[in-house]
């Protein structure tokens, strides 16, 4: 019986160790995954990256000549926040698919 328990081990193991394998290729593909959003009819762009870093800041200067600087802050925080949804959807479905579904905290 004892080699029945360390063979279900030994399975549990491997599996584990291909699931780590999957998720750190994904980990290093998310790196160069890029989502981009816009607000204000695209007068504002943000582009972040798989890691959630903000790598890019587009204004068309239309909006920076502008009177209102509130107007010019809330696009900025609405484009980078709406890029930041759609990465975390983006990388939430990845996860799902390397795991099968398996949700695993604190990962990604």
């Amino acid at each position: 019986m004892r080699k029945a328990k360390n063979t279900g081990l030994n399975q549990i193991l491997s599996q584990a160790q291909r699931l780590q394998g999957k998720l750190g290729r994904l980990e290093d593909d998310m790196k160069s995954k890029i989502v981009e959003a816009s607000a204000g009819d695209g007068k504002v762009t943000a582009v972040v990256n798989g890691n959630r870093e903000l790598i890019a800041l587009s204004i068309d200067p239309t909006v920076v000549s502008s009177e209102n600087p509130e107007l010019l802050e809330n696009l900025i925080i609405s484009a980078v926040n709406t890029a930041l949804a759609n990465v975390r959807e983006m990388v939430n479905h990845e996860m799902n698919k390397a795991t099968g579904g398996f949700s695993i905290p604190g990962l990604m």
